[in-house]
This record gives C-alpha cells, structure tokens and sequence, in this order.
C-alpha cells in the first residue's frame, strides 16, 4: 500500500500534456527525405504499392526486386495515406503520417490502460486517518499522465518513432492489445474488440513469431491474473483475431497469386525480419549493450515498481492485472527479441509500452533521493545536449568557433548551410520553454507524483525539436540518397535499358527508385550493373564470363565506406 494525500494526484494540465504530445509526435515528420536503411525501405515499399498494381498491393515489396517486405498493413496505411494527401504535402510526407496515426494511437491505448489499471482498488492509496486521499479516478488521471510521459521521455523513442518502419504498426497494435485487455476486466464486448483488433494488427505488420507470441503472452496474462476475463471477451477477441489471421491468405486466395509469389509472400510472412530456431548471441549482445541507453529512463522505473507491488503483502501480489498484464506482453516481446538473426533498435519499440504502463506504479513510491537523480541527471544531460546542438548549428551559420565548423565541413563536404527563420524561431520558443520549466521545477517543491517526469520528457521533446530544426538540413543531407541519385542521374542523357541492381541493398534500391527514373531491377540480364561491393561485382563478372568497365563512382558524403558503383556489362 502507498500513503498519498489527494493534492499529490492533482492532473497536469491537458493543454500541457496535449501541446506535449503533439510536439513530439509531428516534428521531424516533415520537410525531410527518406533516410538510409529502414526508414527508406519503408517508404519505398510504400511507393511501389502506391504507383503499382494490384500485386503490389498483395505482395508488398520494392519495386525492382521480388522479395516480399512481410506483412502488409504499414504498407497499405502508408500508400492509402499517399494517395489521399501526397498531392497537397508531397508523397514522403504523406507516407510518414502512417507514422503519426501509429504513434497517437499507442500514445492514446498506453494512457487509457494506465488509467482503467489505476482506478482497480489493489493499487489504490491507503485511506487516511483525517481524510484527504485521492479518489479513484484522480489517482488513475495522474498515473496515466506518468506513463504517458514516461513514454514520451524514454530517449531511444525519437528518432524511430518518427520513422516509416513496420515496427510502428506494431508498437500500435501492441498497446492496443494492452488497452483491451485491461478493458475487457470490466467491458468483456469493448475490451475483447480492442484486444482482437490489436492482435490483427501485428498479425498484417509483423512475423508470425511475434503474432504468435503476444497471443501467446495475452493468454498467459489472462490465466494467471487475478482478475478473470470474461467469456464475452475471448469469444470477441478470439474472432477479431482469427479474421486479422485470416486477411492476408485469404487476399492470396481470391488473386490467385502464381506459385511462385506465393512463396515469397509465405516466406516474408514467416521471415521478415529474419528469426532463429535459438537466441541469438549476436541479438543478446545488442541488448545487453544497447537497452539500458535506449529504454532510459523507462526500465528503473519499471524495476522499482516490480520490486515494490511485487512483494506486496496481500496474496498473488504478481497477479494483480497492473503487473501480470503488461509484465507477459513485455516477456513475448523480449523473448522475440532474443531470437531476431541481429536485433537493431527499431525492434526495442516494441519492448516500451509494457514497461511505461509497469513504470506509471513507482510513482507513488519513488523517494526523494530517486526522484532528485532523475531529475538532476535529465536537467544536466539534456541541458548539455542543447548547448552543444546550438553551438554545432553556430559553426556551421557563422564559421565561428572555428575548429567546430572545420570539423563540420570534413565529416560533410559540399554541404552548404542556409538560415532558416522558422526553424530558428521554433528554436528559441522550445529552449525557452526548456529553461521556463527547468527554472519552475527547480524554484518549487511540487507534491505532485509525476513531477520526475516533466523534465525528462521535456528534454527528449526539445532535444528532438532542436534536431529537427536547426539541424534537419545537416541530418536530411547525411541520410539521404538524393544527391548520389541526381548524379547517378546524369550520367544517362536519356532514358536507358534496365540497370542491374542485384548488388545493392533494399535500401539503395528504394532511394534509387523514388530519386529517379532509371530502370532498376535485379536481372543479370541487363547491359548496366549498380553495385556497392566490388568483389562481389567481380566474382559475378568471373562466374558470366563478362567483361566490367566502370563508368561511375560515388558515395553519400557522410559515408566513407560506401563505394557505388556503375558498370557496363558485356561479353568477353
């Protein structure tokens, strides 16, 4: 039990936490390209069904390459949303809302689940002696309003929720499958469609493994909570899943895919992103090294309130819905994880709404020597972050201090800077605002239990909005293909025969496709070769008996061990 007086549980404004929410969630969707590796790949599936036919649409993949993407809803959200808006903001843009709508939503599921798990009378505050303890419903207004800004301050959130990846999809239908789980405690119909609709969801977004494992882990959350679902639940989450299960095969069905796309699409279903029979050392690694910055500062908290509601004195402490619920969501999640071929960091999306919800219940119990680290260390560290991001952003407008702006121009030759009055003013509003509520949290003791948070995620807010302000231009130009694919451009006077781009990866290929209007597809066939691996340009060359000659080299000029190159290919 906690002991909290109701002025403890007094709500952040909305206006607050919307402008907040809003900030975060819009800024850095814009004005920008699509960047290297799976933010590109995203996009460019999402292009190829969006100027492609109904196989595309089918089968998602990038043009050029018959090699399915996996499952097809982020594809489908991101086309439909082109051809509704790319008219009037232009087609990356318009793709990238796909990534807005997913984040609002998670957003709104992990605030409302927070909300109905914090009203249930196992986490509720003791009752005073004279009074004055918050009511139930205040008290799950300020824990949803903690796990909110939980999620908003965990620091590897920013740059890949902004972009247009399958993992938004997921971490959508995650938080939904969380929010109707809990709903379904006290409205079996609403909450078994929420939950069932968030289970389709991963099923059209991600591998079977990770479908498979959160129905697994809801079962599991369901039979050992304390709080028996009803049958109404599971009979309306069970056929909303079985029909997202059922979506896609029956679309292969009804198109008569040829055998051969067929495979491929089973094969992306089953694969995409590539699975292991066993953990994998390499995915071990990655998390044991790269978690604990990422999930910042989303996995103490959650430890802490494990640690405190965990060994509560009332029976079945760890069946109680608060941590039996979101506690077997994040197992299915990590255990997926684990057995990723090569994690990265946009499959750690999906570990952070389980543990935000978990985290929301140690605000009532964290001490004051924790809260006072929590905030000190945001304050100093995201403080430090916007000097050194202004100071950058001066080197490069003015030239001044001089070993910056030198260091600027070898790490990105050619680039040129331009002042941007928008950006810049945007700017100096969010560093105010920065230094208003540093000064308001620092010239106060509020009692309020989320008042760890505001700086914390405050500072992910303005390091994300100084980023995608001042130096959106210098990133845009860092990431993007768009200046190697003007090139590549012109060494074509006119339009030519197919390229070969078997030697390049997805990525390349998308940018390439979306840069361009060169013919680009994998076919040995075709009298020109792109290619960034020279050996593997070579072997081919030995194994054909084809002569190579080189007629162009580039590179991005952010990265100096990418080599593209163009060949002629023709006979010895």
């Amino acid at each position: 039990m906690v002991k909290l007086t109701a002025a403890a549980t007094t709500s952040i404004p909305r206006i607050i936490i919307f402008a907040l929410t809003l900030v975060y969630g819009f800024v850095g969707l814009f004005f920008r390209d699509p960047w290297k590796n799976e933010d590109a790949i995203g996009f460019g599936g999402m292009w190829t069904l969006f100027r492609g036919n109904s196989l595309d649409w089918i089968v998602p993949h990038v043009a050029g390459r018959d090699l399915s993407l996996g499952a097809p809803l982020p594809y489908w959200m991101g086309a439909t949303l082109m051809n509704l808006f790319s008219s009037w903001i232009g087609a990356a843009n318009a793709a990238r809302l796909y990534s807005a709508i997913c984040f609002f939503s998670a957003a709104l599921a992990i605030w409302y689940a927070t909300y109905l798990l914090g009203r249930r009378s196992e986490v509720q505050p003791m009752a005073l002696a004279v009074g004055g303890q918050p009511n139930r419903k205040n008290y799950g207004m300020t824990l949803a309003d903690g796990a909110l800004l939980i999620f908003l301050a965990c620091v590897g959130l920013a740059q890949r929720a902004h972009e247009t990846t399958p993992m938004m999809a997921q971490l959508m239908g995650i938080s939904i499958i969380l929010y109707g789980t809990v709903r379904g405690l006290d409205k079996p119909w609403q909450g078994g469609l929420w939950t069932g609709l968030g289970i389709a969801i991963t099923a059209l977004s991600s591998n079977l493994a990770l479908s498979l494992l959160l129905v697994a882990s809801t079962i599991i959350a369901v039979i050992a909570s304390n709080a028996k679902l009803r049958f109404r639940w599971t009979l309306c989450s069970t056929v909303f899943a079985l029909i997202g299960f059922a979506v896609w095969p029956l679309l292969w069905h009804f198109a008569e895919l040829t055998p051969e796309w067929r495979h491929i699409a089973q094969e992306g279903w089953r694969n995409t992103p590539e699975m292991g029979v066993r953990p994998s050392l390499d995915s071990l690694s990655f998390l044991s090294v790269n978690f604990w910055a990422y999930a910042w500062p989303v996995w103490p908290l959650a430890l802490i309130s494990l640690a405190h509601w965990g060994r509560a004195k009332s029976a079945g402490a760890w069946r109680a819905p608060h941590l039996c619920i979101p506690l077997s969501l994040f197992i299915g999640c990590f255990i997926y994880v684990l057995f990723r071929i090569e994690a990265n960091e946009h499959d750690l999306l999906i570990l952070i709404p389980s543990l935000a919800i978990i985290a929301a219940f140690s605000l009532p119990i964290l001490k004051r020597s924790v809260i006072s680290f929590i905030d000190w260390f945001a304050m100093f560290s995201f403080t430090l972050i916007a000097i050194a991001i202004w100071i950058i952003w001066m080197a490069k407008m003015t030239g001044y201090p001089e070993s910056t702006a030198a260091n600027l121009a070898r790490l990105l030759p050619g680039f040129q800077g331009q002042f941007n009055w928008l950006g810049f003013i945007v700017a100096i509003v969010i560093t105010g605002i920065w230094i208003a509520v540093v000064r308001w949290r620092t010239s106060r003791a509020p009692k309020e239990i989320w008042r760890c948070l505001i700086i914390s995620a405050s500072g992910t807010t303005l390091m994300w909005v100084l980023l995608m302000t001042l130096w959106l231009p210098t990133i845009n130009y860092a990431k993007t293909y768009r200046y190697v694919a003007a090139r590549l451009s012109q060494v074509f006077a006119q339009e030519t025969a197919c390229i070969d781009t078997s030697n390049i990866g997805l990525s390349q290929l998308a940018s390439f496709t979306y840069f361009t209007k060169l013919t680009l597809r994998d076919d040995p066939s075709c009298p020109w070769m792109l290619t960034h691996n020279q050996s593997e340009a070579r072997a081919y060359a030995r194994l054909n008996n084809k002569k190579l000659t080189l007629l162009w080299e580039d590179r991005r000029a952010s990265d100096r061990d990418e080599r593209l190159r163009l060949y002629q290919v023709s006979s010895e």
